[in-house]
């Protein structure tokens, strides 16, 4: 980069998942200083709550809390104010799903010209909901589309389907899973904490608990087991315990179900030691009814697990 290091500004929205993950990754990759000039000057803007784990206290990057929710809303007045100040210095700006790149290309569009950095988009997500939500979607996808420099996708069909409403220039993003701290218990210390019997088989599901993450479709599956393990059709298993990791707007439906049908299903909520529960695993599952590049299921392969999931998203038939 020789002696003038690139402004990046980095912007996302609220995130629970492998999207805050990813930017602290590429954040301080884009900040860590390269042998041969100064890295990258980075700085973060996304809500308060992110900060520990994009900017910790001994980081290159600076973090600027905004104000960015799940939907549009009177604070988006103050976000574009905000993003603009900061966008004024960037040299490029990537947002970080649809709700940041609409954010991002308002607050540009208000820039001189000559001030304008680029803007890169990347999707993460296919938006999956009800008539509402997908009518907001259709709105902001034509916003990022149309004003976006570069729109990325994490998967074939996000690709495509920015290219075919009207993308400037589209290309795959790869998102691979961030090194995480090795496992620090055993299985048998993990099965002991979760309380356990010895012959129970461990089921290990880590998601947002969100439409796109199938959970009715986990219910449904686990009541299937549960009668076939109680009618003998699995001999070699005694007891099953299927314990999902992970919490999101869909939580209380899903613990709703669990309780009224007695399920084999525990809900742990959000969770700091997912090595520790993927590596205990007998197996692995998602019941996903979309993905794109899921973070935890490449650590799950890494951790040499065994998986079985849901044959969707990620190539051109998902979305047809």
């Amino acid at each position: 980069m020789g002696e003038n290091p690139q402004h990046v500004l980095q912007v996302l929205g609220s995130s629970s998942g492998g999207v805050a993950r990813h930017v602290a990754q590429i954040s301080a990759a884009l900040a860590a200083e390269p042998p041969d000039g100064p890295g990258a000057v980075v700085k973060v803007a996304g809500p308060a709550a992110l900060e520990g784990q994009i900017a910790p206290a001994d980081s290159r990057v600076t973090y600027r809390a905004i104000p960015l929710g799940p939907r549009p809303g009177p604070r988006d007045v103050e976000v574009t104010r905000r993003l603009r100040a900061l966008a004024a210095g960037a040299d490029v700006v990537h947002a970080h799903g649809l709700r940041a790149g609409a954010a991002a290309v308002l607050a540009v569009a208000g820039l001189r010209t000559e001030d304008r950095p680029w803007v890169v988009v990347t999707l993460h997500n296919r938006p999956v909901g009800g008539r509402g939500v997908r009518t907001v979607a259709t709105a902001l996808e034509h916003l990022v589309n149309r004003r976006a420099d570069v729109v990325l996708g994490v998967s074939a069909d996000l690709v495509e389907g920015a290219r075919e409403r009207g993308a400037r220039r589209t290309e795959r993003a790869l998102v691979p899973a961030p090194a995480r701290p090795p496992v620090g218990r055993t299985a048998s210390q993990v099965r002991a904490d979760l309380g356990l019997e010895p012959d129970a088989a461990l089921l290990v599901t880590v998601a947002r608990l969100a439409p796109q993450k199938g959970i009715d479709m986990l219910c449904d599956t686990a009541g299937l087991l549960k009668d076939r393990v109680a009618a003998g059709d699995l001999p070699e298993l005694s007891r099953l315990v299927w314990v999902v990791a992970g919490d999101g707007p869909l939580r209380e439906h899903l613990a709703a179900r669990v309780a009224a049908e007695d399920l084999p299903v525990v809900v742990l909520g959000r969770r700091d030691d997912v090595p520790d529960l993927l590596a205990a695993a007998d197996l692995v599952v998602s019941t996903a009814v979309w993905e794109g590049q899921p973070l935890w299921l490449q650590e799950a392969l890494a951790l040499g697990a065994a998986v079985v999931a849901t044959d969707v998203g990620g190539d051109e038939r998902s979305h047809r």
